[in-house]
């Protein structure tokens, strides 16, 4: 049986949403994070050293990270048809959006999470200076960056109507976050209408709600 150690509000509710359009049996093993810290539990450190999700058990193997426990899936049960076939341009496209998706894309939304959340947690007489360097960090560096990214998303999916190329694939489940995060601090407007529409299309999906209903609360759905 595949455990699926969870996170709420994380990115291992791909997983879970991946799972559900393989129809494959799992459990969900779930883990909250602290309310205070929004970090996740000491728990976790006992299922993976750097105490993070997600983690997947299948049998005697146990992977962690989205993007391995994803091509674990995909090559271990094959018959789910989420990939393109190898050796086309959509397969190259599709190695592509797995990778980026929590490489290049994931770095500028941390950051801007890391300087919205930072004058929060200062003691109350710097944080003046912290929203100072929030405030500086957000304009000259992060929002660029953020922006540069959504626009790249935007021209992609003009391309064609699923990131890898005209089907859905687990490439679109990988960058369904990235989208997500992004979109949940700074909301798509009329310039994005690709990106809204990709929102919608994916949290339409029957096994994207089935995955909501296992993993429980997710506040960027």
């Amino acid at each position: 049986m595949i455990t699926v150690h969870h996170l709420n509000d994380s990115r291992s509710q791909r997983v879970l949403w991946l799972l559900e359009e393989m129809g494959l049996p799992y459990e969900v093993k779930r883990y909250q994070r602290d309310a205070k810290t929004n970090l996740a539990p000491a728990a976790l450190k006992a299922i993976h050293p750097l105490g993070k999700s997600p983690v997947l058990d299948d049998g005697e193997a146990r992977i962690a990270e989205t993007g391995a426990i994803i091509e674990y899936l995909l090559e271990t049960y094959p018959s789910a048809g989420l990939r393109p076939a190898a050796g086309t341009p959509e397969a190259r496209r599709f190695t592509y959006w797995l990778h980026y998706a929590e490489g290049s894309a994931m770095t500028p939304l941390l950051l801007k999470l890391i300087f919205t959340v930072l004058p929060k947690r200062v003691p109350f007489l710097a944080r003046g200076v912290a929203n100072g360097i929030s405030k500086a960090m957000n304009a000259n560096m992060i929002d660029p960056q953020v922006a540069a990214h959504t626009g790249y998303w935007e021209a992609e999916l003009t391309r064609s109507e699923w990131f890898a190329g005209d089907a859905f694939s687990a490439a679109d489940i990988m960058m369904s976050f990235p989208l997500e995060a992004a979109g949940s601090r700074v909301p798509y407007g009329p310039d994005k209408p690709k990106l809204k529409a990709f929102l919608q299309k994916i949290h339409a999906r029957p096994a994207y709600q089935r995955a909501l209903e296992r993993g429980g609360p997710y506040s960027y759905a």
